[in-house]
């Protein structure tokens, strides 16, 4: 996992310096510079909005007694957007603005849980499966058995 990282942090802005290269050979420096600055500010906006929906998401998940599983993942992806969008350059920002779609983030959040479901527990799996979200082969039936107890070891009779 290392590995991945470091290379990510070597070729990431290598391949941004190139883009922006070919950008301003064909628009000129000025428009660059005006249209990072103007995804900056956009990518601010959205991520406000978008993040306020998010936290509404959460709270109406964890006041209907659901796990907010997929929410908080999204949410976590929104932070992860907002740190690309503010990242100077449009390889950056292209991957932020894609994580800002809904669909994407909900995509990519049921995607993660069942990866990390298969290594840990069917919990999550679980979750996904009662709030209506596709299902790998081996997942298990998200059934709930509600009911009540009664501790009788304590009391005398």
């Amino acid at each position: 996992m290392f590995r991945i990282l470091l290379l990510l942090f070597i070729l990431v802005p290598i391949v941004e310096i190139a883009v922006f290269i070919q950008v301003g050979e064909q628009l000129g420096l000025g428009l660059t510079l005006v249209i990072v600055f103007v995804t900056a500010i956009l990518g601010v906006n959205l991520l406000k909005q978008q993040g306020f929906k998010a936290w509404h998401d959460i709270q109406l998940s964890i006041q209907s007694g659901r796990v907010p599983a997929i929410e908080m993942a999204s949410a976590a992806q929104l932070l992860f957007a907002g740190g690309l969008l503010l990242t100077p350059g449009f390889v950056t920002d292209s991957i932020g603005f894609l994580l800002m779609i809904p669909k994407v983030r909900e995509l990519l959040s049921v995607r993660f849980i069942a990866l990390k479901t298969t290594s840990n527990s069917h919990f999550y799996q679980a979750e996904a499966s009662r709030q209506g979200y596709p299902q790998s082969q081996d997942s298990i039936s998200g059934r709930t058995v509600e009911g009540e107890f009664e501790d009788k070891s304590s009391s005398p009779e």
